[in-house]
């Protein structure tokens, strides 16, 4: 469900129309992030840590207020809540395009994702469905990489606000701690870095727990 906001009663009406106007809307930090104890979580449940970080990142999401705004036609909306469209890869090393579902029980989470994986690895082709609203994060994995900044191909004249957010190669320290870069690109009209930081810390908090 979702529900139209009154931009004349908005703060962030000044915001939105500037940073609207322009070619390129979407600022992105990367930060780095202790995953340490959720991996070790993760093995002790024996489920997937791509799928543990990706609930923990939908939770963090819908947590934070200004990630559940999206724009159409020059309006922004509010949806109850946001799930992801992951790229899921295949064997024959391309991917197709998914929608997870976010549930904030996690078995019921695990399962459903799990359904999707499977469809899409047995789906050839990049669009494996329709999208047919924007209450989504664009999600993707890059396990190869442990990167320090990232960027994004887009088309300048597609109308898109949905955040775009990238987890790195997890990479073990010494001292046995674990690590990992996430990405975080967003439209400026609907958040700024202090919305992104909520983000990062309410992340970590879940990670951690």
């Amino acid at each position: 469900m979702k529900t139209k906001l009154d931009l004349n009663n908005w703060p962030r009406k000044e915001h939105f129309e500037f940073f609207s106007k322009f070619e390129e809307p979407f600022f992105g930090i990367t930060a780095t992030i202790d995953c340490t104890q959720a991996y070790e979580t993760a093995k002790k449940k024996g489920t997937s840590f791509f799928l543990y970080y990706l609930h923990k990142t939908l939770a963090a999401v819908n947590a934070v207020e200004n990630f559940h705004y999206r724009i159409s036609e020059g309006e922004v909306y509010r949806y109850d809540k946001i799930d992801a469209s992951p790229t899921l890869t295949r064997d024959d090393n391309t991917f197709g395009f998914s929608l997870v579902e976010f549930f904030p029980d996690y078995e019921v989470f695990e399962a459903k994702a799990k359904e999707e994986i499977e469809r899409v690895r047995n789906t050839p082709g990049l669009f494996t469905r329709n999208f047919e609203v924007d209450n989504l994060i664009h999600f993707s994995a890059i396990p190869w990489v442990d990167f320090t900044s990232l960027s994004h191909a887009r088309s300048f004249s597609f109308p898109d606000s949905c955040p775009k957010i990238s987890i790195g190669k997890m990479v073990v320290q010494d001292n046995g701690k674990r690590t990992m870069a996430i990405s975080v690109h967003v439209h400026h009209g609907l958040m700024d870095g202090l919305h992104v930081g909520e983000f990062f810390n309410k992340f970590q908090e879940l990670m951690d727990s």
